[in-house]
């Protein structure tokens, strides 16, 4: 098992990623036992010349993603801590010793490279991407109850705990607000830490689309919501129902029918009929799910406690070996 695993994925960082690789070697000389694992997604151009070149360990994913990417990182390699960060040269290594330190010390599942709250919104050169991380960072922390800063950073370090529980189920640049989520309904520990953001260097090319993969995110933050907190979503579903319902009841069934004694409207009185029934089942919908995700969080406990114990029995099996 490695001390410190510093996770690269890449996809067509050939002007960079040599100059990452060797800030990391720099920035981690006092950790013993760090390696640095470049994973290399399809890349066209010299990625992973580069990388071999300037000493990382460079392995390959050929399903083409970001979250592809990142679920065959977390299942192939095993380490104390880890960090990840992007290959493009916008996130200044110099910070993993200290973001490490967090999760040593303090206990920490996963430390968040906040660029946000320091120089991203000046240095980084497509507005759009500021807007967007804007609502992706509200709409998670109104809806999850959290406080994260950045949630779409690529610069991260997590705990082995945290690597070895979280399933990874998005493809692509969803990734990153998917484990944050994880995280917060999950009760892990989070911590923010302020990074200089840097642009990325001229020629060098961003693969992230502001508008399809923005869609995409906050489609993915309205399906975990829901899966998350599905009493809350189903039963916002029946009240809209019922409200509905009541809108078409009262004009068209109930007041005429004070008046005449009769209902002229039927398919109106069958509609609303049909809208009470939904409602209801859109609640009981919503407590069933619930109850599962009930259990579901007790059985994440136990497979906490299970974790924990292989670990101690892997460590202690490693000093009788020495």
């Amino acid at each position: 098992m490695d001390k410190l695993a510093i996770l690269i994925p890449c996809y067509n960082e050939g002007l960079t990623i040599s100059k990452v690789v060797r800030d990391c070697q720099g920035a981690t000389r006092s950790i013993i036992g760090t390696k640095i694992y470049v994973y290399d997604n399809n890349s066209m151009d010299n990625t992973v010349e580069e990388a071999k070149r300037a000493g990382a360990i460079v392995r390959h994913e050929y399903l083409q993603g970001k979250g592809n990417v990142i679920r065959r990182m977390f299942r192939e390699i095993d380490a104390e801590y880890y960090v990840l960060l992007d290959g493009d040269d916008t996130y200044p290594a110099d910070t993993i010793p200290a973001m490490v330190d967090l999760i040593k010390q303090k206990n920490i599942d996963m430390v968040v490279g906040d660029r946000l709250s320091s120089s991203y919104f000046y240095e980084n050169k497509r507005p759009f991407h500021n807007l967007g991380n804007r609502i992706v960072r509200q709409s998670i922390n109104k809806l999850f109850k959290s406080n994260i800063h950045d949630i779409m950073t690529g610069y991260r370090a997590f705990s082995y705990q945290f690597v070895k529980v979280y399933p990874v189920l998005s493809q692509g640049f969803e990734i990153e607000t998917e484990m944050s989520i994880f995280a917060i309904e999950n009760n892990m520990a989070i911590e923010n830490y302020v990074i200089d953001y840097r642009d990325r260097p001229d020629g060098s090319i961003s693969k992230l689309n502001t508008f399809s993969d923005g869609l995409k995110v906050l489609r993915r933050i309205f399906s975990l919501y829901r899966n998350y907190h599905p009493l809350r979503f189903y039963s916002l579903i029946s009240s809209l129902l019922l409200v509905l319902a009541i809108i078409f009841f009262i004009p068209n069934i109930w007041i005429p029918f004070l008046k005449t004694g009769f209902v002229d409207k039927m398919p109106t009185l069958i509609l609303c009929g049909f809208l009470v029934i939904s409602a209801i089942i859109s609640y009981y919908t919503g407590l069933v799910l619930d109850a599962v995700l009930q259990k579901e969080r007790r059985e994440f406990e136990f497979r906490l406690v299970l974790l924990k114990t292989q670990r101690r029995q892997v460590k202690k099996d490693g000093a009788v070996s020495k």
